[in-house]
């Protein structure tokens, strides 16, 4: 039985429940992090030394960091479909993902969703929403630019690309906030937001992270 240890609330932790899910992968879901706490537990503290979410717990193997996770269930429960032995086919999904954790998390996680979602009306620095509302803005047009010849990021099938950016589309696409046309990247919303793994991992309401800097 696999654990994938964190609160469903986290979009980090989605990514790691929607591949499990799409692999049909069974496993528990221990709510740790934000208003369930524990982070600081010896029990969690024993399974990732930085005590943050999400962590993988495999058989008594420990793995942290969300992006490591989704490359360890992909090459070991994937398959081809989600680890392919080309490495030339597998740097497509690497190349953005280390994009995503470069760009688009700082502009759109840390800038835009933390800085006009998650930080009270009265202590918003509209200056800096601005620019991460329009740096976000430019990173969907570069994933718009990339779909035009695939139905999905990864190719023509769902992959990591997919699960990392696309865990981050609901939320986007939910917030008021000014988004350029994106006709293709709707598309691709449309095309995710029919996969039941999808619906049940990361179309999760997230208001009750509105205006809370922390619980």
């Amino acid at each position: 039985m696999l654990r994938i240890w964190g609160r469903v609330t986290s979009s980090n932790v989605q990514k790691a429940l929607w591949l499990a899910q799409e692999l049909g992968l069974a496993y528990e879901n221990p709510q740790v992090g934000g208003p369930h706490g524990g982070l600081d537990s010896p029990a969690f503290r024993a399974l990732t030394p930085m005590g943050l979410i999400p962590v993988l717990e495999d058989d008594g193997f420990a793995i942290w960091e969300s992006e490591a996770i989704l490359r360890y269930l992909a090459a070991r429960y994937g398959g081809a479909d989600f680890w392919s032995q080309d490495p030339k086919v597998r740097s497509w999904s690497d190349r953005w993902m280390a994009w995503a954790q470069t760009r688009l998390q700082p502009d759109f996680v840390s800038g835009l969703f933390w800085g006009f979602y998650r930080t009270p009306v009265e202590q918003r620095d509209a200056a800096a929403i601005a620019r991460a509302e329009a740096a976000t803005a430019s990173d969907f047009l570069k994933v718009e630019e990339a779909l035009a010849d695939r139905p999905f990021l990864s190719g023509p099938a769902l992959g990591l690309a997919d699960i990392v950016i696309g865990s981050l589309l609901y939320r986007y696409f939910e917030m008021e906030v000014a988004r350029p046309p994106l006709p293709r990247v709707e598309a691709w919303y449309r095309r995710l937001q029919m996969r039941p793994a999808y619906a049940n991992a990361v179309m999760v309401p997230f208001d009750s992270l509105k205006g809370r800097l922390s619980f």
